[in-house]
This record gives C-alpha cells, structure tokens and sequence, in this order.
C-alpha cells in the first residue's frame, strides 16, 4: 500500500488497518489518523512515535501493559494478536522446550515484579538463545532507564509493523 492510499482513508478503515501498529492500542492509531496527510512512511511513523513521546510515564507504561509476555501465557493459549504471533513464531519462540519456556517464565515474572510491565522486545530482531539474555540483563536496569528502553523496542516493532503495512523492505529503513 502506497502513502496516497494510506492518507485516503477514512478513519475507520486507518484504524481498522493500523490498530496495532502499537500493541493492542487502536486509540493511538485514532489519534494519529487526524495528522494526515502523511509525506511518507517516516512521517507517519514520526506521529506514532509523537503520541507516545507525549504520554506522561503512566500512560506510556500502560501502553507496555498491553503488550504479551513473550512465550508467555498467550502464546501457550493461542490468544496472542496476529502480529505478535509471527514476532514469536520469527524469533523460535513458539518452539521452546520444557526448560527454555521455564526459565522464560521465570524471568517473566521477576521483570513485571520489578518494573510492573512486561518485558518488551523487538523479537522480529531477536532469536530465542538471546531473549532470556537480554531480559536477564535489563533486570539490573533502573526503573526508568527501562522505561525509556521498553519504549525504543515498543517504537522498533511499530517501525517493522508499518514497514509491514507499507509492504517496505524493513532492512531498507
């Protein structure tokens, strides 16, 4: 789909198509329709971002909250969006053993206690030998160094969701 098309439409349909471009968070998508016309796929990426740029910390955790746990609970009960699917399946984690999906769990749950949200990460850019590294390591992150960590993967996976969307080569951006 070509930036033409993407600024002809009417909000329901930019919302029904970009909708999760963040993470179960339509209501951005409705915010960022009023900014049309886009020059570009950066351009309209610039609004996603500027959205949750805004937010104050609250909201912009809230927007960590609707994201899954990777090989998680969802994952397991085949409730995860589309997208995410295709993340996790991408990054092998949709074929974890026994003790690989363990220790995910485990490691879970110690980041949404420490930080109060699930751990976030581009997977697409990921593979499964290094999730439980990655998140092992931003355990001993400050709460608001991860903050601002979680939201540039959160910003990475709306980059390859609309690349995706624009039917754009990700690694051309």
């Amino acid at each position: 789909m070509d930036i033409e098309k993407v600024n002809s439409m009417d909000f329901g349909e930019f919302v029904d198509v970009f909708g999760n471009v963040i993470e179960r968070c339509p209501l951005i998508a409705a915010a960022v329709w009023s900014q049309r016309p886009f020059s570009d796929l950066e351009d309209l990426e610039k609004h996603f971002y500027a959205f949750i740029d805004a937010l104050p910390p609250s909201g912009q955790e809230g927007i960590l909250r609707c994201h899954p746990d990777l090989a998680g609970r969802e994952l397991q009960q085949g409730t995860l969006t589309a997208e995410s699917q295709r993340e996790q399946s991408g990054a092998g984690l949709t074929s974890l053993g026994a003790d690989e999906r363990l220790r995910l769990e485990e490691l879970n749950a110690q980041y949404r206690a420490r930080f109060g949200f699930p751990f976030v990460l581009a997977a697409r850019l990921s593979h499964r030998a290094a999730v439980p590294r990655e998140l092992a390591r931003r355990l001993h992150c400050s709460p608001a160094q991860e903050l601002r960590i979680a939201l540039g993967e959160v910003k990475k996976i709306a980059r390859l969701r609309l690349a995706d969307l624009l039917g754009v080569d990700p690694s051309r951006l």
